[in-house]
């Protein structure tokens, strides 16, 4: 639902125009983080074999395929180690270097996770990343529901490392606290958070209830950065929000794919059919992704048959097909909304209601996250852990939107006044406004 490392003083240059180079997006909730799409009660990743490890009980989505299939690898020849002599002297080397030279004290267990943090950057993958014990025991608790948070939503630019206030939810703490849209996130805790992990900014964020967070924060036209204590608490964000605009015409806004959001969206459709909906505008502005399940039950649920998602591993192995099989509950005029903070499973649902032709898309390119991670333990003890990406992922035309996102049918960018707001209103939203002529224009 992201990170490179810099010096400081390059970090802060950063803070100048194009944050969204691209992001993952998190909500800074109670419960799971959405760092790009999560998959389900049972969508995990092709069962591979993982020399001196295996794959975590903690992964994005759990440890067995949605059809059941185990999809094998071939025999691949992996070389006894990488650590060979000259290796292991030339570390021994800087070790024995950094010892006597070095300043500071120096922490061992720090220079191991160093170590073990650069061998996964090294894999140019920002997504791909080491937990250590404290990391880990962080990441179980957050996704087991222990941690509260601060309601709202944060992205990451995966080129500077920034991170940036998307959504700060209407009485939420960081909402009361006076966070804004468009606030760049600079430190949490006096600790600087650009270019870190957001997964594990986000574990910094969530904390016990009651208690308080520093968020350091950059905002546009503010010469000196901006101090909030914000309070952690449970948050409860309705994931659909609806209802009926001009000309029955129906809208319907969809923050993220949870385990709820599928029977809020049918009950939203459903009684807007019953006010004489004629046609619909459905909101995917600025969701970052959640449960591929729930996506694969809306889609099922508005398209007719087709195949609407599959994954494919290095091995070129197939498995997680999805397809639509039912009655399509779609039958007025459609368009979508669409912004470079639609990411992943919010792609999926916007992608292929486009690729089957029943929608028009407004707005501006999604961020285009194709790719899937899975987390794996590597001791015996099962207190750390690697999260890889394993596989890219396919919509319906067998198309993959890695790196390239969705493109609108009509490119409308928020009026950047508005963008700065966090409750807009309807007249305010052009965006919106050029969605629902897009409708009107189909029911003439």
């Amino acid at each position: 639902m992201e990170e490179r490392f810099d010096n400081e003083e390059k970090k802060h240059s950063c803070f100048g125009k194009g944050f969204f180079g691209g992001f993952v997006a998190a909500f800074l909730l109670m419960g799971v983080v959405v760092a790009g799409m999560l998959v389900g009660r049972s969508l995990a990743g092709p069962k591979h074999p993982v020399p001196g490890g295996q794959q975590s009980s903690q992964t994005n989505g759990g440890d067995e395929s949605e059809s059941g299939q185990e999809t094998q690898a071939p025999v691949v020849q992996l070389p006894e180690t990488i650590l060979d002599e000259a290796f292991v002297e030339e570390i021994n080397t800087i070790y024995e270097q950094m010892q006597y030279y070095y300043l500071y004290d120096i922490d061992v267990d720090d220079l191991h996770d160093g170590m073990l943090q650069g061998m996964l950057a090294a894999l140019g993958d920002p997504y791909s990343v080491y937990y250590n014990e404290n990391d880990l025991d962080n990441f179980t608790a957050q996704t087991e529901g222990e941690y509260y948070g601060i309601g709202c939503m944060v992205s990451q630019d995966l080129i500077t490392g920034i991170i940036t206030i998307v959504t700060p939810y209407v009485g939420a703490p960081a909402y009361e606290a006076g966070i804004l849209p468009g606030d760049i996130l600079y430190a949490v805790d006096g600790e600087v958070v650009t270019g870190a992990d957001l997964d594990q900014v986000v574990m910094g964020i969530k904390g016990n209830a009651g208690t308080t967070v520093e968020l350091t924060i950059v905002r546009e036209g503010e010469a000196d950065y901006l101090y909030f204590d914000v309070e952690r608490r449970k948050v409860e964000i309705p994931t659909v929000e609806y209802d009926m605009k001009d000309g029955q015409i129906g809208y319907i806004a969809v923050t993220s794919f949870d385990g709820v959001t599928f029977e809020q969206f049918k009950n939203a459709f459903k009684d807007l059919e019953k006010q004489g909906m004629k046609g619909l505008v459905i909101d995917m502005r600025d969701n970052g992704g959640g449960l591929l399940s729930t996506v694969e039950e809306m889609l099922d649920y508005l398209l007719p048959k087709g195949v609407i998602f599959y994954a494919k591993d290095k091995y070129g192995n197939k498995y997680l097909e999805y397809t639509s099989d039912r009655a399509a509950a779609l039958n007025v005029p459609l368009a979508i909304l669409i912004n470079g903070n639609t990411a992943s499973a919010a792609e999926v649902f916007s992608g292929n209601i486009q690729a089957f032709g029943m929608a028009t898309l407004v707005g501006t390119n999604t961020y285009g996250k194709g790719i899937m991670q899975n987390t794996y333990t590597t001791t015996p003890e099962k207190n750390t852990a690697i999260k890889l990406t394993v596989a890219d992922y396919y919509i319906h035309g067998d198309r993959n939107i890695h790196g390239i996102g969705i493109a609108p049918d009509v490119e409308v960018e928020l009026n950047p006044e508005v963008a700065k707001q966090v409750v807009i209103a309807d007249e305010d939203d052009n965006q919106l406004q050029a969605a629902l002529k897009a409708v009107r224009d189909q029911l003439q």
